[in-house]
């Protein structure tokens, strides 16, 4: 390995039918297909017309992600109105980026190192439907509204809300959006700008709809996606959302992290004007960025047994894409490198497309399976597959080992023909990092009960499944890569089995540390000091191991979503306080508190707000509190400033503040 690799050490992802990796590589490993037709129910619901849906040339078939719109607000400290006005790709994005750097083994809201955001999303469909219902939210105008749900916020929300003090920009580049915030995020590590990198993209379309399928146009108007196949006419489109953390390989074997797989080597550049039109794509800039990625990554074309293509299934894009995949590679031995695209399986997801073909990828390399091609039967006439060395197969095969790492290259290119590759390639076995101990302490917490009951759950599960895990690196991980919160639980275990009994032994409290006696007989010191620590744990400090272990994958936290949507009709609102008709000197102090506290509740959409809550653990923030103040100088015919609100931010400080202003009005 080489200063110039980077090393992909936490990875999440979201897809339709793949709530996480696993059901993801489940998807494309077995050949199915999560594109589905959507129901005249749920497309009467988005607000579909009628008379729409009854166009035979209206495509029914979307790669639906399962309850876009839940969201844990509360777990991310969200109001209740800014959970409703963001657009659920913001949303999705921000817990997929604390999944991934879970997944590493850091603490997104806790570690000490630079870590930068680079991502990009679809346009919002979401914005248009909360424009229309604008009056239920006082003080919304459009730049609060762009704060909640621009696409320029997108990283910038991510950076302030897990406290990442890196370089933090959004991406746009159509289609290669997520693929070029990879690229960028590896740049950035190159160039010292950070310790590591969060890179992804995300496209939601809520309130999900078809779209009808015109000639000339790129959707496939039965709705399947045929990527290389003689029938191929048009792609599907379809939701989702995938992060990885990046990191300097170096930097990543030194400090004993997990590595899924590492990035050798990547480019981006753009067709210009070589191309028939703006929309088209050209073969010479793929080319161009093929060449040049397999020169950054130092890697002969032959080198690489796999391609995750852009793979649209469109009559122009297919050709193009392998006629410029074959120039690149300079031919080659027939059928030596499989030809593959997730389309088909997932939809074109759009802004996300990079990161799901480079997930894909990773996940075959981890199970060293070439993955399968769905929806192909016969190649496509006018693609020369005799002139290189790709192939498409239909069948899931064992990846071979030739002697050298696997190695994979990933397409993705956008209309106006910003065209992105990268070179992948298998991680290298970990290192050995010391005799397994005895005893280990566990620890886990969570915001809520119900939540640390379910993390138990999930880890228990992940460890019967994973018996090759190094406990040691287990504990290790829990220790120092996650984030303390107040609801905890641990004990002190000798092996898996120990381990997975106290996690679903239900009559362990979580405010007590269990501990398993099984072979004590020659170690009863450690044990002991591990359950003093572990009482130390759950009285609320921090633990920091005295033996560095290898941060390993595990169960990520556990949200306790809930729907967060503006909805066609509007739910039970909180309640509006009155604008007063009487003077204000009238006020008494008991009314100005209720009044205030029901002023909060309408800004924050709390159902109810009591005098001692503070408004910014409500989730409340500076653009909510100048609205807050502009309906307090209303009702009480005042002029509070933002120092007063920032001073004693519940509703008995404010209301004392406005107290005193109308005493001395008089």
């Amino acid at each position: 390995m080489t200063d110039t690799h980077i090393a992909v050490v936490g990875m999440a992802g979201r897809f339709a039918g793949a709530p996480d990796l696993d059901a993801y590589w489940r998807t494309i490993s077995t050949g199915t297909t999560a594109v589905r037709e959507l129901t005249t129910e749920e497309l009467l619901a988005a607000g579909e017309d009628p008379k729409q849906l009854a166009d035979p040339a209206y495509v029914r078939q979307y790669g639906k992600l399962d309850r876009a719109e839940w969201f844990d607000a509360e777990f991310f400290g969200y109001a209740p109105v800014d959970a409703v006005l963001s657009d659920p790709q913001h949303r999705v994005f921000l817990e997929t980026c604390w999944q991934a750097m879970e997944d590493a083994g850091y603490p997104p809201s806790a570690t000490d190192a630079v870590v930068g955001v680079y991502g990009g999303c679809g346009q919002s469909r979401y914005w248009s439907l909360v424009g229309r219902h604008r009056d239920r939210f006082p003080g919304l105008d459009d730049v609060r509204l762009a704060m909640v749900a621009g696409a320029d916020h997108l990283c910038l929300r991510v950076s302030h809300k897990l406290g990442l003090t890196g370089p933090s920009m959004t991406v746009l580049s159509t289609c290669s959006t997520a693929l070029v915030a990879v690229h960028q995020a590896c740049q950035a590590l190159l160039f010292g700008d950070c310790d590591m990198a969060l890179a992804g993209g995300v496209s939601v379309r809520v309130p999900a709809r078809g779209a009808v399928a015109r000639a000339g146009s790129v959707l496939s108007p039965d709705g399947v996606c045929r990527a290389f196949d003689a029938k191929a006419n048009g792609t599907v489109f379809g939701d989702g959302a995938g992060v990885v953390l990046l990191k300097r390989y170096a930097d990543a074997v030194d400090d004993g992290d997990h590595i899924h797989a590492v990035i050798r080597g990547s480019a981006v550049n753009n067709d210009g004007s070589d191309r028939v039109g703006y929309g088209a794509p050209g073969v010479s800039g793929q080319t161009k960025v093929i060449r040049s990625a397999l020169a950054a990554a130092e890697a002969a074309p032959e080198t690489i047994d796999y391609v995750e293509a852009h793979g649209t299934g469109t009559r122009i894009g297919d050709p193009i894409e392998v006629a410029a995949l074959t120039k690149a590679f300079g031919g080659g031995a027939p059928g030596a490198t499989v030809l593959g695209t997730v389309k088909p399986n997932i939809g074109h997801t759009d802004a996300a497309a990079g990161i799901a073909g480079l997930l894909k990828v990773i996940l075959a390399l981890r199970h060293r399976v070439l993955p399968p091609s769905i929806n192909f039967e016969q190649p496509n006439p006018v693609i020369d597959f005799a002139a290189g060395p790709f192939t498409v197969r239909t069948e899931a095969t064992p990846w071979p080992e030739r002697g050298r790492p696997r190695r994979a290259g990933v397409s993705s290119f956008g209309i106006g023909a910003t065209n992105a590759h990268v070179v992948v390639e298998e991680a290298p076995p970990p290192k050995p990092t010391g005799p397994p101990g005895t005893h280990r302490l566990l620890v886990l917490s969570a915001t809520t009960e119900p939540a640390l009951r379910k993390m138990r759950a999930e880890l228990a599960a992940h460890l019967t499944a994973h018996p090759e895990q190094s406990l040691d690196d287990v504990a290790y991980t829990l220790q120092v890569g996650r984030v303390g919160f107040p609801h905890r639980w641990c004990a002190v275990v000798t092996d898996h089995t120990a381990a997975v009994r106290a996690l679903t032994d239900e009559d362990t409290a979580q405010d007590h540390a269990e501990h398993d006696h099984a072979g004590q007989d020659h170690s009863a010191g450690t044990a002991d000091e591990l359950r003093r620590l572990g009482e130390r744990w759950l009285a609320g400090e921090a633990i920091r191991p005295v033996e560095r272990r290898r941060r390993v994958p595990l169960p990520t936290y556990p949200f306790q979503r809930q729907r967060h949507i503006v909805e066609s009709e509007p739910v039970a609102a909180p309640p509006t306080a009155p604008v007063p008709t009487s003077a204000p000197t009238s006020w008494q102090p008991a009314d100005i508190v209720a009044t205030v506290a029901l002023l909060f509740a309408e800004v924050l959409q709390q159902p109810e707000v009591e005098e001692d809550d503070d408004f910014f653990a409500l989730g409340g923030d500076s653009l909510i509190a100048v609205g807050l103040i502009a309906r307090i100088d209303e009702t009480f015919d005042v002029a509070l400033t933002p120092e007063t609100v920032f001073g004693d931010p519940t509703p008995a400080g404010v209301a004392t503040a406005i107290g005193a202003l109308i005493e001395g009005e008089q």
